[in-house]
């Protein structure tokens, strides 16, 4: 009912930018607001930022925020993931999803109805 395509990762250095960008399709893709999760192997997954389908707002953890813009084109099914200021800690595969998105009260996001993409990677590294 979804299907979710991530692009935009690779090889960066330290301080610098890259733009990730997750296009949805299917006969729900319209329905659930996205949200970006990163992973690292042998660490738990964390969840970076969402974006609520419904107004827009945004939640960002305390790890990126200031330093990552999440935003979406409701006409392209697209929504995107500026990482600015970027630390060797960024390092991971990024994953969107469909998620619940908390921006407001008890702020968080988590997975919701289990579509995923396939992962992008992202290293940060001189």
């Amino acid at each position: 009912q979804v299907q979710l395509v991530e692009t935009g990762g690779g090889l960066v250095q330290p301080g610098g930018s890259l733009r990730l960008s997750c296009a949805a399709s299917g006969l729900l893709a319209d329905v659930y607001s996205i949200g970006w999760f990163r992973q690292v192997p042998g660490k738990s997954r964390e969840g970076v930022s969402c974006i609520s389908r419904g107004d827009g707002s945004a939640y960002y953890a305390d790890s990126v925020k200031g330093r990552f813009t999440i935003s979406r084109d409701a006409a392209k099914k697209t929504v995107s993931l500026q990482m600015n200021s970027l630390k060797p800690e960024d390092t991971a595969v990024y994953y969107c999803a469909t998620v619940s998105c908390r921006t407001r009260g008890s702020l968080g996001m988590s997975p919701l109805y289990n579509y995923w993409g396939q992962g992008t990677q992202v290293t940060v590294s001189s």
